[in-house]
């Protein structure tokens, strides 16, 4: 039994029973509890600012939609932040190592977040877009670290006092608020005060939480963590040769974007026009996906074929090298072996699932100010406020659906709703007449006007409702999902590098989104996202089929192994 220690009045010790309410209360009012809250908030402030409210700062000053599409590619960063976590785990980092192994980390990625938010302050988008772009892409990398290093010392301080589901559940909390304070709080300030001042008042936030990251405890772990998963791996020749041909597929992708969005953003020399953001998606976008999900997946399979040859021996200490074969390869490995050819099924859902509101998410914020005219109080209430209360509600029923129809129905409703979503924002950029004759038939005209609602804000309103409720509900059904397949050997790693999948398609997608508003309208677009849906839709048919397909043969065969049939 858990005890709590307490002295009688000649000051002995005596044992009484602890009460879940009062171990709450020692855990809540801890440092550690304090700490995750502001991290949360820390981690979740630049996401805020530099995926949706950016661009609606360059939408005000009148950014091409193509060029805001190319500049929101430094969401990759996001996506591919498992490629250097090696480096947060091993390297030590000069100076800020002695503030502690994690905390360093953290506080290093903070004094660079602070100083690329107040260069963003100090530069003209229109004038310096180029420097702009790199302000942006340093704090988009430094931000998607701090979060592989808050992620590491979130693991690393949780105990029994303060487990570690009470600091994820503060970390998210953290996370919320800070998504309102980047959004609408944001989107408040730039109608009254210049757009570089918010972002000056941004950093300060943010040296604050930095303050609270001083005092923040820390404890080290052994670098030998993963001695024990490097035991049952291929021979050292095989995981540097697998190794190599990942690195030079990733490093090919990388420099690709890089060098593009260079000549995108850059100076432009007169005369010559800077290049196609459609071409270069039709052309480079599927080798992209090639090499960083094909050959990765190849070269797993081949690696395993090789895996408990010449009887490995459980190292004393993990090279630096060896994290990343765990980072990089020995997850995807696992994949191959457990399920097959299957993960070719998996792996096109993961890519394809969030494509259909992904692709264009970074525009939405421009499309209600600059093309729609709203003011920005109107936006941040709508979408940043409202728009979280319907994508709570969303994820909540979400959960419902789970309960009443189980796991691969609720999948397919998640991929199949928020095509209607993307049909009902066509509408409302065509001025709205479906969405007026619904509210009209429903009564929703009536009651608004009742509230003091104008026809205008129904009409955002409504729309956002109908997205926010429908991505609820996919992203409830795709973590689910994604926890389910993860492997409990690999469940950190795996999952990180999972879900990281699922900004590849949709990132590359924002540059040929962004070009399509510029020469058809946001209507178009928002038409043939909504079509893209499709595709997930024919992937979450043929995996729901195959897991079927692979219950029956379990409960036919002669052993009767397990498995069921999802829902």
């Amino acid at each position: 039994m858990v005890v709590d220690e307490a002295k009688d009045k000649h000051g002995v010790i005596a044992d009484k029973p602890a009460t879940r309410g009062h171990l709450l209360r020692i855990a809540l009012s801890s440092r550690k509890a304090g700490t995750m809250l502001a991290l949360g908030f820390s981690s979740g402030l630049p996401y805020a600012l530099l995926i949706g409210t950016l661009n609606a700062w360059l939408g005000d000053r009148h950014v091409a939609m193509a060029t805001v599409g190319v500049l929101a590619w430094i969401g990759l960063a996001y996506a591919f932040k498992f490629l250097w976590s090696p480096l947060v785990d091993r390297l030590r980092l000069p100076l800020f190592d002695r503030l502690g192994r994690r905390k360093g980390w953290i506080l290093a990625c903070q004094s660079v977040l602070i100083g690329a938010l107040a260069g963003l302050a100090l530069t003209d988008p229109v004038a310096s877009l180029g420097r702009f772009a790199l302000f942006a892409l340093i704090a988009a990398l430094a931000s998607a670290t701090q979060d592989v290093a808050i992620d590491a010392w979130r693991i690393d301080v949780a105990d029994d006092t303060v487990p570690v589901e009470m600091l994820s559940s503060l970390y998210q909390l953290g996370y919320r608020l800070a998504a309102l304070v980047g959004g609408a709080f944001a989107l408040i300030l730039a109608a009254r005060l210049p757009w570089p001042m918010v972002y000056g008042v941004m950093a300060v936030l943010l040296a604050l939480v930095a303050l609270i990251t001083l005092g923040a405890p820390d404890t080290p772990r052994p670098l030998a963590a993963g001695a024990q998963a490097m035991a049952d791996q291929p021979p050292p020749r095989v995981r540097a040769a697998a190794l190599v041909v990942v690195g030079l597929g990733w490093g090919w992708a990388i420099g690709s974007i890089a060098l593009f969005m260079g000549a995108m953003l850059g100076v432009g020399t007169p005369g010559v026009v800077r290049p196609s953001v459609a071409d270069f998606t039709r052309s480079h976008a599927p080798l992209i996906v090639l090499a960083t999900v094909a050959l990765p997946l190849l070269v797993a399979a081949l690696a395993n074929r090789a895996r408990g040859q010449g009887g490995q021996v459980r190292p004393a200490k993990v090279a630096w090298a060896d994290h990343l074969w765990l980072a990089l390869v020995a997850p995807l490995a696992e994949l191959v072996a457990r399920l097959g050819w299957r993960v070719l099924v998996m792996i096109g859902m993961i890519l394809t699932y969030t494509l259909c509101y992904n692709v264009w998410g970074s525009f939405a914020l421009p499309f209600y100010l600059d093309a729609l005219h709203y003011s920005k109080d109107e936006v941040a209430f709508a979408s940043k406020i409202f728009g979280v209360v319907m994508t709570m509600a969303g994820i909540a029923l979400g959960g419902v659906l789970f309960a009443r129809l189980g796991r691969m129905p609720t999948i397919l409703i998640g991929a199949a709703l928020p095509m209607l979503g993307n049909w009902v924002y066509a509408d409302l950029a065509q001025g709205a007449v479906i969405i007026d004759r619904v509210a009209r038939a429903s009564g929703l005209a009536t009651l608004a006007a009742l509230g003091g609602v104008d026809v205008r804000m129904l009409r955002l309103l409504i729309t956002i409702s109908v997205e926010n409720i429908a991505t609820g509900i996919a992203g409830a059904a795709f973590v689910a999902y994604l926890s389910g397949q993860v492997s409990r050997s690999h469940t950190a790693v795996q999952y990180a590098l999972l879900s990281s999948m699922t900004f590849l398609i949709g990132s590359l997608g924002k540059g040929i989104a962004g070009e399509t508003i510029d020469h058809l309208g946001y209507a178009v677009m928002f038409r043939w996202t909504a079509l893209a849906g499709l595709v997930a839709v024919g992937f979450v048919l043929l995996e729901w089929a195959t897991q079927r397909r692979m219950a029956v043969g379990a409960r036919s065969s002669p052993s009767g192994g397990g498995g069921s049939a999802q829902r």
